[in-house]
């Protein structure tokens, strides 16, 4: 069975252990200990939280977008354009089936990648980049838009769903594709779901979204072919909280 994240996928959770370190009461001086239960960060912490995790995201991938520790830090779901990150929330109660590959990827050698398929096809790479920030865009629309009603939530479901396959095959056509989300796409594809990679490819997770309508005998049915492939899965709410800690709580 995968496991039900009870929070953002990226949602940072930190053991009851680490506050035996000095650097961790700071932020904590207005509470109480021993505490039991979920504590949320205040907006200056959030901040400090952030900027942390991003100097953790430079470490690891180079020259990274702050998508990753800006949507840990402060949940919900992010709009990355140029530069610009922008919090938004969602209207549609999207619900995702995250498959961990469990093969490990070099994000910096994945982006060199990505710019020597550039060089070598500047137009064409042009208009895969175009294509994506037009997905993006209706993406977005799509997401704000008012959701009144069940059947607007499946329309929309629908949509993202076609989003979704096109982003693939976009992402497919920049080289950052590996066999293993192939065999994810393939095994999730039969039972008519739409899949995509997610990060930096090469491996990683594939993000399957998972409608309002389908039962739960048809997730557990894809779930335990993908497990059977050695493959991991968790299923998760998209626009989750951000950071939080955990003192001592089982969830």
């Amino acid at each position: 069975m995968p496991r039900q994240l009870p929070h953002s996928f990226k949602t940072l959770i930190f053991q009851r252990p680490i506050l035996d370190s000095p650097l961790v009461f700071p932020p904590f001086s207005g509470c109480t200990l021993p505490f039991k239960g979920w504590l949320s960060f205040g907006e200056k912490d959030l901040e400090l939280v952030n900027q942390w995790a991003f100097e953790g995201e430079k470490i690891i991938h180079g020259k990274p977008s702050g998508i990753d520790n800006t949507v840990s830090a402060y949940g919900n779901i992010i709009s990355f354009k140029l530069g610009s990150l922008t919090h938004m929330k969602s209207s549609v109660p999207l619900k995702m089936l995250i498959t961990n590959t469990k093969v490990g990827r070099n994000t910096k050698a994945l982006v060199a990648g990505v710019g020597e398929r550039m060089l070598r096809h500047p137009d064409i790479m042009a208009f895969v980049f175009s294509a994506v920030d037009s997905l993006s865009n209706e993406l977005t629309s799509i997401l704000k838009s008012p959701t009144p009603d069940e059947l607007s939530v499946t329309e929309k479901e629908q949509k993202i769903e076609e989003l979704m396959e096109m982003n693939e095959g976009l992402l497919q056509s920049m080289g950052v594709s590996h066999a293993t989300i192939q065999t994810v796409l393939q095994t999730t594809l039969k039972y008519k779901l739409a899949s995509k990679l997610t990060g930096a490819g090469g491996g990683g997770c594939v993000l399957t979204l998972l409608p309002t309508l389908l039962s739960g005998t048809v997730v557990d049915k894809v779930v335990a072919e993908l497990e059977s492939c050695g493959f991991q899965c968790f299923i998760a709410g998209i626009g989750g909280g951000g950071v939080e800690i955990n003192f001592g709580v089982s969830s």
